[in-house]
C-alpha cells in the first residue's frame, strides 16, 4: 500500500527549499512562465500541488529528483534540505536544516 501525499507539508518543504537556493516568487514564476504568482502561493499554503510537468520542471531548478519535492504522510519533511544547506557552505542555512531535521 502506498502512502498518500500530504499536500501541507510539501507546500512547506517547497518554500523552504526555494528559499534556501535562494529563489523568490517572482523567479519562480518566470521561470515556470505562470501569468501569475497565485499557483505557487497556493502550493505553499498546502492548497493544490504543482503538476507533474511543474514538479520536473522544479526538480531541474533545484537540481533534485521530483520525488524529493514530495512528503508523504508520515515522513519527515527534511529530506534533501540538510544537503542543500552543506553544498551552499552557509552556516545559517546548515544550522536551519539541522533545526528542521530536528522538528520533523
Amino acid at each position: 500500500m502506498y502512502k498518500p501525499i500530504d499536500q501541507q507539508r510539501t507546500g512547506q518543504k517547497l518554500k523552504i527549499m526555494f528559499k534556501l537556493a535562494g529563489y523568490d516568487v517572482k523567479y519562480i514564476q518566470e521561470y515556470l512562465n505562470l501569468s501569475c504568482p497565485q499557483p505557487i502561493y497556493r502550493w505553499f499554503k498546502g492548497q493544490n500541488l504543482p503538476t507533474v510537468e511543474k514538479l520536473y520542471a522544479l526538480s531541474i531548478l533545484l537540481g533534485v529528483h521530483m520525488e524529493e519535492l514530495l512528503v508523504l504522510q508520515g515522513q519527515p519533511m527534511n529530506i534533501g534540505l540538510y544537503k542543500v544547506a552543506q553544498e551552499s557552505k552557509d552556516k545559517r542555512l546548515l544550522y536551519y536544516a539541522q533545526c528542521l531535521q530536528r522538528v520533523a
